[in-house]
């Protein structure tokens, strides 16, 4: 068991809740010190109040009903104590669980998107869903278990050693053996618990894989494939299963037939040791003791049953700090950008927002320097890696004046989409510089740079709400007016309108209920709301019809107008009118120029757009 990630998980406990867990921890002694009370209690029922009335004509029984009654008000005090400590304990249980999956989404909205590249989807919600689950069965049930089994064993241990040490020592050996079969069969079961999350992690991973491929698997005839995968996963985490609960399952059980051996043997030692007069032993003394004794192995029993939780919980424990533990994404930029207006031919910074956007730039010496946002971007031999010495874009030298279109034109892998991602720092370069307005992007904010640019892509994203909410997602602020212009430039009001309910049209499942045109068309008029000085097209029209496309087509060139404007399009068609076309291959620019300089050459382009070449 790892104890550093267990310790760490009860500073969690402990972080916020420190006066509940105060109440918790006064409400077990309470029901502790009432269970010892009680059974101590049986000797005094046994010796004065029953025994003596053995034998005795006309007995009467008042002394006895008012010892029983103090029993079970003894009892009584137990009970109350125990609800009160659940109660709390499940407070605490839930708060921490809520604490820890804030902190884990608000971790997860700061990672790299290189992150969610190399880890699948399905592993990252098993960390918020079963591995929490298991998380929070260990603080509301196993903790205070465990908690309230130290303290029954302290106190009980004490009375047992005061009551008759010879039956204590018998005790004590019986402890030793269930402790010792506990720690082999938890430390042959430990690291088990940790691929059995991994394993859980794997096949969530791969179910949603398989859902969100549903119409490629059934196209191409996959299913029994897809099973077989599945079927080797499957037993891999049953696998799992098993070795990890194969031991641990039989500690209680085991553990159990051991306590009503020492039940058994506690009644034979005890009745001996009064029949020879050793120890001051009596009847009452040897009822009390085997109160006791159960109620000394009942809880290490019961811990013992739990042991396959906290070490299940442990694993999952690890894997949620391993996630919080990531590195971040890195932001060392003081740039930010601001509202202005024009005073005297000078930008002044303002808190309404205005159509005209500056870059706040403070510099080194403490002066600040207000720079007009007008789209202007340079790149100057930048080079690119996604893996250390695996280059993908090599020396990429180009620029887009504010207002110009470029696009990129390459087969797949040649670059294209890799290089709009930079210019949104989802990467950082590995050698050369890249420019926004004249600055270096390194030295803007990354919320402020994503803020000025504006992205349509091929697989468009809608979030479950309604279709205004999903075009304001960018702009909570706007009004529905603003709303309404923004789905007219997009072309996507007369489809609107046509639906049940319009605006507030209720979308789920990434608006599945919508064609993919339509989506492509909200996704342009959630950009258009923005109003961003520079879009970047990443192949927007590809998955659609040729009629939707027109209209697609349409509305992303009344976006295009007045902005600097990156395209990246397979049907190169669509970028004629470009005021620069790029051609990549295998991460270098190999050409570039309009449509009519490149089709005069004759060159990579030409044999592209005449068919002579494909793109892949």
């Amino acid at each position: 068991m790892d104890f550093k990630v267990l310790r760490r998980v009860i500073k969690y406990i402990t972080k916020n809740y420190k006066l509940r867990l105060f109440f918790v921890i006064i409400c077990l002694l309470l029901s502790t010190i009432s269970s010892v009370a009680a059974n101590l209690y049986l000797q005094t029922l046994v010796d004065d109040y029953i025994i003596p009335l053995v034998g005795v004509e006309n007995p009467v029984y008042t002394s006895l009903l008012k010892a029983i009654v103090t029993m079970i008000l003894i009892y009584g005090v137990g009970v109350i104590a125990s609800f009160l400590s659940s109660r709390l304990m499940v407070k605490v249980s839930e708060g921490t669980l809520k604490d820890i999956r804030d902190e884990m989404f608000v971790k997860m909205e700061r990672l790299p998107i290189r992150y969610f590249d190399t880890h699948s989807h399905g592993d990252i919600m098993s960390r918020y869903t079963n591995d929490t689950d298991t998380l929070s069965q260990m603080i509301s049930q196993t903790i205070p278990e465990t908690f309230s089994v130290i303290t029954t064993i302290v106190v009980i241990f004490i009375a047992m050693i005061v009551t008759n040490i010879y039956l204590t020592m018998v005790v004590l050996l019986f402890l030793g053996i269930i402790l010792a079969i506990t720690r082999f069969m938890t430390s042959r079961s430990g690291r088990y618990f940790v691929k059995q999350q991994e394993a859980v992690g794997n096949l969530n991973g791969y179910i949603e894989e398989m859902i969100n491929g549903q119409k490629v698997v059934k196209v191409f005839c996959y299913e029994d494939k897809a099973k077989e995968k599945f079927d080797i996963l499957n037993e891999e985490l049953s696998k799992n299963v098993y070795n990890a609960n194969k031991f641990v399952n039989c500690i209680g059980p085991v553990n159990g037939n051991l306590g009503n051996t020492l039940y058994a043997v506690l009644a034979i030692v005890g009745g001996l040791l009064a029949v020879k007069g050793i120890g001051n032993v009596t009847v009452g003394l040897i009822v009390a003791f085997l109160q006791l004794s159960k109620t000394f192995i009942r809880p290490i029993n019961q811990v013992s049953r739990q042991l396959n939780s906290v070490v299940m919980a442990v694993a999952g424990a690890k894997r949620i700090f391993e996630f919080m533990d990531e590195e971040p994404e890195k932001d060392e930029g003081k740039v930010t950008l601001v509202n202005v207006k024009e005073e005297n031919g000078e930008l002044v910074e303002v808190n309404e927002r205005t159509q005209l956007w500056a870059w706040k730039y403070p510099h080194s010496d403490g002066r600040i320097e207000y720079i007009k946002l007008t789209g202007h971007i340079e790149f100057y031999n930048v080079d690119f890696a996604y893996e250390e010495n695996d280059i993908v874009l090599h020396d990429i030298s180009l620029y887009a004046k504010p207002g110009q279109k470029i696009a990129f034109v390459g087969a797949t892998g040649a670059g294209k989409t890799t290089i709009t991602n930079l210019i949104n720092r989802f990467y950082d370069i590995e050698d050369g510089k890249i420019k926004y307005d004249g600055i270096n992007i390194n030295k803007i904010k990354k919320d402020d740079l994503r803020l000025s640019l504006g992205m349509v892509l091929q697989d468009t994203n809608l979030f479950t709400g309604t279709i205004k909410e999903n075009i304001k997602y960018g702009r909570e602020e706007s009004t529905d007016e603003e709303v309404i212009e923004a789905a007219k430039l997009a072309n996507a009001h007369n489809f609107i309108t046509r639906l049940p309910n319009g605006y507030d049209t209720e979308l789920s499942s990434d608006g599945a209920s919508l064609s993919q045109g339509q989506r492509q068309l909200l996704a342009i008029a959630r950009c258009a709301l923005c109003n961003p000085p520079v879009m970047i097209l990443d192949e927007a029209t590809s998955s659609i019809d040729t009629r939707t496309e027109k209209i697609v087509q349409d509305g992303m060139d009344k976006l295009m107008e007045g902005r600097t404007v990156f395209v990246i399009a397979h049907r190169l068609s669509t970028v004629r009118n470009s005021k620069a076309i790029i051609v990549l291959d295998h991460g270098r620019i190999i050409e570039r120029g309009s449509h009519e300089d490149l089709i005069a050459k004759r060159g990579h382009y030409y044999k592209l757009y005449t068919g002579a070449f494909e793109l892949e």
